[in-house]
């Protein structure tokens, strides 16, 4: 039975952007197809492919933290919870956060169960051990969430970026997480009146910089003013984590025109 689940949970991937993930499992039919071939369908094309690419009611991120939790409560701490880790980590979910995860389970599920799952855990995320994750570590400068990949503009970005939705009342604002080196491509904030955007800087160090015009250093606290109709770019610096809220200034006919990626070489210059 073990091996049967072991093999089942083999060969994930997904398509897709965030906002339309799709996952396809062919390890059903791999394993058990001839064997099993109805129980080969449920797992690859109604377990995974419908209700795990329902990321419109549920993220990736948060179903993998429903089946770890599920898993650890039912003593399942073999490889199907190894696997699931794995999955859980590359969605998103950090050494911190599976640290306080199972920590949250134990008092629940119970002792036994949480330290055998702290040790699948622990080899899992055994590259952060030192100096812990850096994304843990960026995380904990500040009060923000780093929030979800940013595939819906991951093509506008060089790097990796991550966005969390603040809030969507009175006035639209994000916090956005840039990678060291990631930036975004040039773009324009287009409005026929008002518009615009409004940065704050809340963690590491980034640049902003408008087009004919030196770049600036986005610290935290700084605060910079886009008019609409302008130019311009921002992003971390080489060597550094950075984080900004982004608040959209309401305005008519506002929509957003992105443009070329930075240059590398102009890029390179920035200190």
């Amino acid at each position: 039975m073990k091996k049967i689940l072991i093999l089942a949970l083999s060969g994930l991937f997904t398509l897709g952007s965030m906002a339309q993930q799709k996952v396809v499992q062919t390890a059903g039919r791999d394993a058990l197809g001839d064997f099993a071939p109805e129980f080969a369908h449920l797992n690859d094309d109604i377990l995974f492919g419908e209700v795990w690419s329902r990321n419109d009611l549920l993220s990736l991120r948060d179903r993998s933290m429903i089946t770890v939790t599920s898993l650890i409560s039912q003593g399942l701490t073999d490889s199907s919870l190894t696997y699931h880790l794995q999955t859980a980590k590359n969605n998103g979910i950090t050494r911190t956060e599976i640290s306080e995860i199972i920590t949250h389970i134990a008092f629940y599920a119970g002792w036994p169960k949480a330290w055998a799952a702290f040790r699948l855990a622990k080899d899992v995320w055994n590259e952060d051990e030192k100096g812990d994750d850096a994304k843990a570590a960026f995380q904990r400068e500040m009060i923000f969430p780093i929030g979800e990949p940013n595939m819906q503009y991951a093509k506008y970005f060089i790097g990796n970026s991550y966005l969390a939705p603040l809030s969507n009342e009175q006035v639209a604002f994000s916090n956005v997480t840039f990678e060291p080196g990631c930036r975004n491509n040039w773009h324009i904030h287009k409005a026929t009146e008002g518009g615009g955007q409004l940065l704050v800087g809340v963690a590491g160090r980034g640049w902003y910089q408008e087009e004919g015009k030196p770049a600036v250093e986005i610290l935290p606290g700084t605060v910079i003013h886009i008019p609409a109709n302008v130019k311009h770019w921002h992003g971390a610096a080489k060597d550094s984590w950075f984080a900004h809220l982004a608040f959209t200034v309401p305005g008519e006919h506002a929509d957003t025109e992105w443009l070329e990626p930075v240059n590398d070489e102009e890029y390179g210059k920035l200190k």
